[in-house]
């Protein structure tokens, strides 16, 4: 497995040294501001080098390369599998009835004795993230992981995009299947905030919308917690996510996307079922930073060297990071070693199964970070 890696920024392409042959290359993944992947010249410049490769596009929250993040760029990593078969499917969800049907649908095209693992690029404004894992999950015969994440568009939550050897649009969500017994995938996924506060029980939710909590509205005991931040909605709810305990034991963390004043709700990236418990949570710098270790550690494969990690980080890890941004990816790359090729972005919710776990699920303020090396 080889790759190559280019970085499209102050409106240039650099290119960094590499043995591989644009050729033999399979898959690029492109991660990028929504400025500047919709530009008709970042993919007729990619094709033309990549002939033969499917071009995955995801709008970001912020692009990673090595150990560095960017914003208003493009990063793409070329890959070249020496024994691997890939297949990349593309769909929208206006061609569904909704986002569990969209899963189903990707995971039935991709499905096969032989398939490795799955990774996803999913529009993140249309999609309801945890519907769509669920019809992920639904027809995974072979409990293949399933990894990946939700494109991000900096901290507007206007529009994000997606495609697949196309200009990216809107609602667009990508699928890819890894084939045969000559790859191996990794996955870990860890946040690092504190909980804080009593555990209170949902006692009005539709799906991913919030009514009340302990019956009382929501929005409003929101309200009480964020103090001098709640001028700043919806953007300041990024710093305090809450705490959803499954019944299995698992929490996942869920963040708001967005607040509607008028019906007194809140809409977050993924489902907060009616009965479930959740805490709110709040940051904690080093824990944070320590996550990506963690993460990087559960992604180890045998303790080799990674010949790839995607690196897929909630952008309120990034707002509440800020300057210290790099820090989570230098964590990460001290774990993986120089010899691994890192690229990811700052996302609108990540998809990896829990560290202990096969079932995939939708995470939100997480570091989750996924692993490909070719035996």
């Amino acid at each position: 497995m080889k790759t190559q890696q280019h970085h499209f920024v102050n409106d240039r392409w650099v290119d960094m040294p590499s043995g591989l042959v644009p050729e033999k290359s399979q898959l690029v993944l492109v991660f990028g501001s929504p400025a500047v992947i919709s530009h008709p010249e970042i993919l007729s410049h990619l094709r033309s080098i990549y002939l033969n490769s499917d071009i995955v596009f995801s709008s970001t929250a912020g692009e990673i390369l090595g150990e560095g993040v960017y914003d208003d760029s493009a990063v793409a990593t070329a890959i070249e599998f020496e024994k691997t078969r890939i297949k990349s499917i593309k769909t929208n969800i206006k061609h569904h009835a909704n986002s569990f049907d969209t899963g189903l649908f990707l995971m039935q095209q991709l499905s096969a004795d032989d398939l490795n693992c799955v990774f996803v690029i999913s529009d993140g404004t249309f999609i309801n993230g945890s519907e769509l894992v669920s019809g992920l999950n639904k027809d995974n015969k072979h409990q293949v992981p399933v990894t990946g994440g939700l494109a991000g568009d900096a901290a507007r939550f206007e529009k994000t995009l997606t495609g697949l050897n196309e200009a990216p649009a809107q609602g667009n969500v990508i699928a890819i299947g890894f084939y045969g017994g000559d790859i191996r995938i990794g996955h870990g996924s860890v946040g690092g905030w504190d909980e804080f506060g009593p555990e209170r029980t949902i006692t009005r939710s539709n799906q991913n919308i919030l009514f009340e909590i302990d019956n009382k509205n929501a929005l409003d005991l929101y309200k009480e917690y964020l103090g001098d931040y709640v001028d700043e909605l919806p953007g300041s709810a990024l710093l305090f996510p809450l705490s959803l305990r499954h019944n299995d034991g698992h929490n996942v963390v869920r963040t708001i996307l967005n607040i509607n004043e008028e019906q007194k709700s809140m809409t977050f990236a993924g489902n907060l079922p009616e009965g479930s418990k959740v805490r709110l949570m709040k940051a904690n710098f080093d824990k944070i930073i320590e996550a990506s270790s963690k993460a990087a550690n559960f992604a180890g494969i045998e303790a080799s060297t990674p010949d790839l990690a995607v690196l897929i980080s909630c952008v309120g890890r990034k707002l509440i990071l800020q300057e210290r941004t790099f820090e989570e990816l230098e964590a990460a790359k001290e774990i993986l070693g120089d010899a691994a090729a890192i690229t990811g972005f700052y996302s609108y919710g990540e998809i990896s199964p829990f560290n202990d776990s096969v079932q995939c699920e939708l995470h939100n303020q997480t570091m989750t970070i996924t692993t490909f090396t070719e035996l």
